[in-house]
């Protein structure tokens, strides 16, 4: 009985069904909360939106759970009406807005909608996103749908935040699943697309390395990159669209030296005291990512390509000085790639379920308030695990074998394990 019923989990429509439940019912749930009086934070940080003049504000102002579609839907009307898309808008929503002119122009498809038909396709995006790039991976139907499993809360998580986390996460597998398959055409065009949602997608692009006519693969990038960016023209005249690009670098610039987040500099201040450095913290971060492409004569092999992805995967999070939970669905996916990777072994697993237990049991109500509040949080544990995956994939790719193979009860072929390098 229990393993007819493994049997019928394990298949890849019964996660199908799954996965859709999952985007329909946080959607639902979202609207069926409605609206409350906008919650004053606890503590202000170093966060813009944390002053305490812009926090006033928000005084009295009713704010919805799904706060970040809400910002994104109404991103598109700012376009249309030439506003600054990166402004503090307190009597339509939350936080600011911190994706492209192009993310705000595709939101028009979704503008117009009621908020419960809206969400529901946003989040229908996400989680078929997500699960068609699992699809693509080298690994049987029976790995791919325990992966799915593994990552299924943390995408929850993400989908009760009306976040796009599931969306990039898909975005940059299946960007690796279509270079395996030699298609640059659409490799690039799902990097471009999540360079433009969220600017460390830009990381994908390092992937063309192990890949045949880089010159294509550079041309495809450069083309989409042009068309993309030039979309919000069929709304905006150019001078506003170049102000609006304007604005975005100069929130990013800005943003990018506030908070700590969830991250390896989180966990330094938490844990050691380490307040200052966040950019010393971030460039060691860089170079040991970049030292295992050092390794080119592993560029033809698998367990190298997906060991990459697994470390670019859990980098753009674990790094990211704006980290927080709902943007763990995207480590956590790498943290499975590496694991079904990688042949077993107890150490292997103790870390898998440690990242389990800690990064995606941590922050739900199976943990006590006092064990989250007073530990959890404070001691940045959510991101530890994966910080201890991410050390281990680097070593593992600075000593892998060049004969090293997927494990067989996994695998499955997608392309030649030894792609003819230009």
């Amino acid at each position: 009985m229990v393993q007819r019923l493994k049997a019928f989990v394990l298949r890849p429509g019964f996660l199908l069904v799954v996965y859709i439940a999952l985007a329909l019912i946080a959607a639902v749930q979202l609207i069926a909360l409605g609206s409350h009086v906008f919650a004053m934070p606890k503590s202000p940080s170093e966060d813009i939106m944390q002053h305490q003049e812009i926090l006033n504000l928000y005084i009295g102002k009713h704010m919805t759970d799904y706060n970040n579609y809400v910002i994104f839907k109404y991103s598109f009307f700012h376009l249309l009406d030439g506003k600054n898309l990166y402004g503090i808008y307190p009597d339509e929503h939350w936080d600011l807005f911190k994706y492209s002119p192009t993310f705000a122009f595709l939101m028009g498809l979704l503008a117009y909608l009621p908020d419960i038909v809206g969400l529901s396709i946003w989040d229908l995006l996400n989680t078929l996103t997500l699960f068609l790039a699992i699809r693509m991976l080298p690994f049987s139907a029976k790995t791919q749908c325990l992966l799915m499993l593994f990552i299924g809360l943390e995408l929850l998580t993400s989908l009760q935040n009306a976040q796009s986390n599931g969306l990039m996460c898909g975005l940059m597998i299946a960007a690796y699943g279509c270079m395996e398959r030699q298609k640059a055409v659409w490799a690039t065009l799902w990097l471009v697309i999540a360079t433009f949602i969220k600017i460390y997608g830009a990381i994908g692009f390092c992937l063309f390395l192990f890949y045949p006519d880089k010159v294509k693969f550079v041309l495809y990038a450069l083309f989409w990159t042009m068309v993309l960016a030039a979309m919000p023209l069929l709304v905006t005249p150019l001078s506003a669209l170049i102000w609006q690009y304007h604005n975005w670098a100069t929130l990013l610039a800005a943003d990018a030296s506030a908070t700590y987040g969830i991250s390896v500099a989180g966990w330094l201040r938490s844990w050691f005291g380490i307040s200052n450095g966040r950019t010393y913290v971030t460039l060691v971060g860089a170079v040991l990512f970049l030292i295992p492409l050092l390794r080119y004569k592993l560029y033809g092999n698998a367990v190298y390509r997906l060991l990459i992805l697994a470390s670019m995967l859990i980098w753009v999070i674990i790094f990211n000085h704006k980290a927080e939970s709902p943007t763990y669905i995207i480590a956590v996916a790498g943290v499975g790639i590496w694991y079904f990777t990688m042949p077993a072994a107890a150490w292997r697993t103790t870390l898998f379920w440690t990242v389990f237990v800690f990064t995606s049991l941590g922050t739900t109500d199976l943990f006590p308030p006092f064990i989250k509040n007073s530990f959890l949080i404070p001691y940045t544990i959510k991101a530890f695990p994966c910080i201890m995956v991410w050390c281990m994939v680097t070593v593992e790719l600075l000593l892998m074998n060049a004969r090293a193979q997927l494990p067989l009860a996994g695998k499955r072929i997608i392309a030649d394990d030894n792609i003819a390098l230009n």
